[in-house]
């Protein structure tokens, strides 16, 4: 599995709106300028998250987005699936109900369904405050002696 450029944009996108909820909403404007991710493009990641309940936007003069909930709910797990469908390894677990002709005789199977749940596992296991956090507790050990 490969996370796309739109995968990881979404998720530099909602940290720093994380990052700047105490101060309401962003235009796109300045998640663009902070991020150094052009502002096409997150128009184009918007729709996606929006439609999963994962922004909240607001029109007009003071508006722009903003999470839809607390960085503590929202998981790198509901994101990707945002952007980038399903997580599965291989297409024939890409659905609920498996309908490949070979699942039953399959040998190799229980290694992508175990693959799977690892991966889904971990990414549903990180939210966006825990890399709020952890960048927090990064920060100031950049000097040299």
């Amino acid at each position: 599995m490969k996370i796309s450029t739109k995968g990881r944009y979404a998720l530099r996108m909602l940290i720093e709106l994380a990052a700047h909820q105490e101060e309401g909403f962003m235009s796109l404007k300045e998640i663009s300028e902070h991020q150094g991710i052009s502002k096409k493009y997150l128009e184009q990641i918007v729709p996606m998250l929006n439609k999963n309940g994962i922004l909240r936007t607001n029109r007009g003069n003071k508006g722009g987005y903003m999470l839809a909930k607390s960085p503590r709910e929202c998981t790198v797990g509901d994101v990707l699936r945002a952007t980038e469908g399903s997580l599965a390894p291989v297409a024939c677990l890409e659905y609920e109900v498996n309908d490949c002709p070979r699942a039953e005789s399959c040998a190799t199977l229980y290694v992508w369904q175990g693959l799977q749940k690892a991966v889904e596992s971990y990414l549903d296991s990180v939210t966006i405050q825990d890399i709020l956090d952890r960048n927090a507790g990064n920060a100031g050990n950049d000097y040299c002696i």
